[in-house]
């Protein structure tokens, strides 16, 4: 079976993004943690949070852009907090809402394929055995205090071998591109209203019956797609999704957004 893969050639191309958590400090600290990663660079953002609630969520990813630049794809998997509902699977959920509002395109890994996100996977490792859980973590600030000192620890210090030896940031620092960042500092408010243009996309795997799931709605590919890959396109603006075999527009549909 052939796999769409997301290239990331450069820097602010391609971020994946991963919750981690619920997580444990000194009673009675409960966290979440945010973790970003740029593909191209190996750059990271983390961000706690004491709850995934639609703000705070929408905080931490603003915070993670603030820092790492707006990709052009967000890489995430399918948490309901991130696409919406399955009750509402054309409802444009909070992250497709944030995301198009400053021109970023999400990006569905398949479920129950975590290996999909490997980048951020290891990532997630490499900070619960060396991040700020190692800490005496007394209170948010705390907490706050050894998540950022952990980023910058990671971003200036830590060696790649796919970078030939660099730090993350001194692979940003070869680069000669320009990275682009939020256009204010601080996040929109929730609830965000719904965007009339942009792209979100998936990876489904088409089962023998032509069909698969997106974000609990049962749709239908073209017989060549059965036990194949498919990248799904929703154009928000022109209501339609668009199916890619190999980058091979094999089919296209009305698709009414609620």
């Amino acid at each position: 079976m052939r796999y769409p893969v997301l290239p990331a050639p450069e820097p602010g191309v391609v971020h994946q993004s991963d919750f981690v958590g619920p997580c444990y400090g000194r009673r009675p600290l409960r966290f979440y943690s945010l973790h970003s990663v740029d593909l191209a660079t190996g750059r990271c953002a983390v961000e706690p949070l004491l709850c995934r609630a639609g703000q705070a969520t929408i905080d931490a990813f603003w915070a993670s852009w603030w820092r790492l630049g707006l990709p052009r794809y967000q890489q995430v998997d399918n948490e309901s907090l991130f696409f919406g509902s399955v009750i509402h699977p054309r409802g444009l959920g909070l992250l497709i809402r944030l995301c198009l509002s400053v021109g970023v395109e999400p990006w569905f890994a398949p479920p129950g394929e975590p290996w999909r996100h490997g980048a951020v996977e290891w990532f997630n490792a490499h900070w619960r055995a060396k991040g700020p859980l190692r800490h005496p973590l007394a209170d948010e600030a705390a907490l706050r205090a050894a998540s950022r000192a952990f980023e910058a620890r990671h971003n200036s210090r830590y060696r790649y071998t796919k970078l030939q030896g660099k730090t993350p940031l001194g692979a940003l620092a070869a680069w000669k591109g320009q990275l682009r960042f939020p256009p204010v500092r601080e996040a929109p408010r929730h609830p965000l209203p719904k965007p009339d243009t942009g792209r979100y996309h998936a990876v489904r795997l088409v089962h023998s019956d032509g069909g698969f799931d997106l974000f609990g709605e049962r749709l239908r590919a073209p017989d060549v797609a059965v036990h194949e890959y498919v990248r799904v396109t929703v154009d928000v603006g022109q209501q339609q999704l668009r199916l890619y075999l190999d980058d091979a527009l094999i089919d296209e549909q009305a698709y009414r957004l609620r």
